[in-house]
């Protein structure tokens, strides 16, 4: 098995450095994008290397597009959670942009999100705040307080408050990030329904779950609006809504909307997508609850089957 999947590996690295000896460094980002957006990780994170080799010897180690391949890198090492890693490549990429394009540029409030993001996930949570105050300061210095360029940062501040336990100051910076795309972007747009949806996990997550439903439907409605049936915002919305009448054990409504936001995924980006196991778990998770023993097996056995495919 061991000499099988070295053999995969190698075929993989073959078949990547190959095409990327064919490609610009911007047509490489694209494809490691590409890649990433269809769950394809390894892929990406050898493709992501061979970006930055090249971005150092087309534009020289210090240059703004070196800083954009280490930031994409450290991304695709934080997914694998390779945490020391993404932190050095994060931490670089903040040094050379800070020294190329000065410390009030949008790319530098970029690198201290991304890293104020990492911090999080390490559960270094002062050191996260830090960054994510100076980060939201500069879009706010560079854009003004109310345009919906800083809402980005409100809503990742805001999401750090919730792990801090700390609802009381993550709820005003939902608010605030709702109030200013609603009044700068109209009532029917993408990132309106990207904050109605926020709000809603917050006040589940909350127990407030007549206000996440309610929420939960209007994200839900303007995006089938925008988008139609079949686009992932919409499937995102159904698993988030089926998750609120789960709690309400309303469990016919919940499975209908999760076996939805299944296939939607399965369609858009793959039967084994880390998209699709997430909610096909939730669907496990909603078939325990409800006793149904038989179809929680069939759905364990299904995310089981499509682990092995995956790796």
């Amino acid at each position: 098995m061991k000499k099988v999947i070295s053999a995969v590996l190698l075929n993989i690295f073959l078949v990547v450095s190959l095409f990327s000896q064919e490609l610009s460094w911007e047509d490489m980002n694209r494809s490691v994008s590409m890649l990433f957006q269809e769950g394809r990780y390894r892929e990406a994170f050898s493709l992501a290397k061979e970006a930055l080799k090249r971005a150092e010897k087309t534009y020289g180690e210090d240059h703004p597009n070196v800083a954009t391949s280490m930031n994409i890198l450290a991304l695709l090492f934080k997914i694998q959670g390779k945490y020391p890693e993404a932190e050095f490549y994060y931490q670089k990429a903040l040094v050379i942009r800070e020294d190329s394009l000065g410390e009030r540029h949008p790319d530098v409030a970029q690198s201290l999100n991304n890293l104020a993001i990492l911090y999080k996930a390490q559960g270094k949570y002062a050191e996260s705040e830090e960054l994510h105050k100076r980060a939201l300061s500069l879009w706010e210095r560079l854009y003004g307080p109310e345009d919906p360029r800083i809402t980005k940062s409100l809503n990742n501040l805001a999401v750090l408050y919730d792990s801090m336990g700390r609802p009381d100051a993550s709820e005003p910076l939902y608010i605030k990030s709702l109030e200013i795309r609603e009044k700068a972007l109209g009532p029917e747009h993408p990132d309106i329904a990207q904050a109605l949806n926020n709000l809603g996990v917050f006040y589940r997550e909350t127990g407030q779950i007549a206000q996440a439903e309610e929420l939960h439907k209007r994200a839900l409605f303007m995006r089938k609006k925008i988008f139609g049936e079949n686009h992932p915002d919409v499937a995102e919305s159904f698993n988030n809504l089926a998750l609120v009448y789960s709690d309400q054990n309303k469990y016919v409504e919940a499975e209908e909307l999760y076996l939805k936001s299944v296939l939607i995924w399965q369609e858009v980006l793959g039967a084994s997508h880390p998209r699709v196991l997430y909610v096909l778990e939730n669907l496990s998770e909603l078939y325990k609850k409800s006793g149904d023993a038989e179809k929680e097996r069939e759905v364990q056995e299904k995310i089981k089957h499509l682990q092995k495919k995956r790796f």
